[in-house]
């Protein structure tokens, strides 16, 4: 089904997390079920649900519990159920796999909650990856997380929020940002390699030992990255303890969003259209969750959206919180076009701008 020329359907269940755990777990299972992904899966089955365990100090994420009737629906079909998220590309909890898997312990992703276990898509350090050929304008091959490519179904979880580069984060981001490794997501970031301060650097030699491309030596007392050797996996930017190692990061929020769709598109390639995406739009904030702080909701509760089509429910999504504001709030947050994700989305075959909003 070509996505450009037809409209999408949109599932909708109002929601509000005054309705407590059970309640949005029925609605959030609701929506779930009418996407049909469990009509593609069958026993033998690896399904990933994608999700943001959130930051530390960040309260907004989506809860553990509301997920509860949707695990239960999918160990109806599979046993080969489980959560999932990637390494961060910046410096914090979820930068590698032990403190990821701690911090979403903190945030109630237990087994004792959750009942699946919880796996770190892209590995250790976030330099697990495989390649999708796409052979877009922006992106010939993403790189993703291994885990991804293994699976054979997925359930992606966005909880709606605005965003500094890209206006709003959603389905399309969590996909494309969410899924990409350490290298991926500096693709999407920068157009630049790394650079050491001199400033900063200590000399110690733990980006020396940990380079997998050798491209660093000692200059001046202090570490150099070579260009021409360097492949932008962002190894040193992680291991330095002195907060040397630094990007040029790319102030082109077109570019950033076209190549963010691009990289959504590797991951509907990948596991051919086996996929089903719901956003929570309930404490819809200024940031999005990688802030590690509480911050207040810029709009009233919505509700839970659903959808085969990614673009449509990230279209959907917005006119309801443009709708339930009475203005741009996502402008007014952000001085970005956030449309760029969705028209590229559209362009490329991700998914129609079009769509039918079916209320529950």
């Amino acid at each position: 089904m070509d996505q450009r020329k037809m409209s999408s359907t949109v599932f909708f269940i109002p929601a509000a997390r005054e309705d407590g755990d059970q309640v949005l777990a029925e609605k959030a299972a609701e929506v779930f079920l009418r996407t049909g992904l469990t009509e593609q899966i069958d026993d033998k089955s690896f399904v990933a649900m994608k999700i943001h365990f959130g930051e530390k100090g960040n309260t907004g994420f989506i809860k553990p519990q509301w997920l509860m009737d949707i695990i239960r629906q999918l160990r109806k079909k599979t046993s080969r159920v489980f959560l999932t998220d990637s390494n961060t590309l910046y410096v914090g909890k979820r930068s590698n796999s032990v403190e990821h898997l701690h911090l979403a312990w903190d945030h109630g992703f237990t087994p004792d909650i959750v009942g699946v276990p919880l796996i770190i898509a892209d590995g250790l350090k976030g330099g697990d990856d495989g390649e999708v050929e796409v052979n877009l304008k922006r992106v010939k091959s993403a790189k993703v997380g291994s885990i991804f490519l293994h699976s054979d179904a997925m359930v992606c979880l966005s909880h709606f929020t605005g965003h500094g580069l890209s206006g709003f984060g959603a389905t399309i981001k969590n996909l494309g940002m969410g899924c990409a490794s350490r290298a991926g997501k500096l693709d999407q970031h920068s157009e630049v390699h790394p650079w050491v301060n001199p400033k900063y650097c200590q000399n110690c030699g733990i980006c020396f030992d940990h380079c997998p491309a050798e491209a660093i030596i000692t200059k001046e007392e202090s570490a150099f990255i070579l260009e021409e050797k360097c492949i932008s996996c962002g190894e040193c930017l992680v291991v330095c303890n002195a907060g040397a190692v630094k990007f040029r990061w790319d102030s082109d929020t077109v570019r950033f969003q076209e190549k963010m769709s691009e990289y959504a598109y590797s991951l509907m390639k990948a596991l051919k259209g086996k996929i089903s995406f719901l956003n929570f739009l309930l404490k819809i904030t200024k940031d999005c969750d990688c802030m590690s702080e509480d911050e207040p909701a810029v709009v009233e509760d919505i509700g839970i959206l659903g959808s085969v089509d990614p673009v449509a429910l990230d279209q959907a999504s917005v006119d309801l919180v443009i709708e339930r504001s009475g203005k741009d709030i996502l402008k007014v947050g952000y001085d970005v076009d956030w449309s760029v994700q969705l028209q590229h989305g559209a362009e490329i075959g991700l998914g129609s701008r079009d769509y039918q909003l079916i209320k529950l």
